[in-house]
């Protein structure tokens, strides 16, 4: 099965969450945290700042590393490196995604997600109570 590493980021706004929903592909419609492929010699980090300026427009400081998640989709095997961030220059401009919305930490669980995403989500959740601090 073909595998897939990715970087994504969990871009925070006091007490808010950046959320996209993708416009397009097989998964179109769904809702993810923002960033996409680490390019060969890139480092996760690189790549995440480097996919929100195309993607968003927007540049980001990563300020801590979640974790790894390790999916299977159907067709692929994905690898997703999750961080926090935080907007540090531009405003954040959808030009890849069909939609966007600043969530609170109270509505992450109303949002229908992809399944990677869905993992991450819990470690966002689990930053809520334990590492609050992060967040503001």
């Amino acid at each position: 099965m073909k595998t897939i590493h990715v970087a994504a980021a969990v871009i925070t706004e006091g007490n808010r969450i950046f959320t996209a929903c993708r416009g397009y592909g097989e998964f179109k419609g769904r809702w993810e945290f923002p960033g996409g492929k680490i390019k060969e010699g890139e480092t996760p980090e690189d790549a995440l700042r480097r996919e929100i300026k195309e993607e968003l427009a927007a540049d980001i400081a990563v300020d801590h590393f979640l974790g790894t998640v390790n999916y299977d989709y159907p067709d692929f095997h994905l690898t997703m490196e999750c961080f926090l961030c935080h907007v540090v220059g531009g405003t954040l401009t959808i030009l890849e995604h069909s939609a966007f919305r600043w969530v609170e930490r109270e509505e992450l669980g109303t949002i229908d997600w992809l399944g990677a995403d869905r993992i991450a989500l819990e470690w966002v959740k689990g930053l809520k109570e334990s590492q609050r601090g992060l967040f503001e």
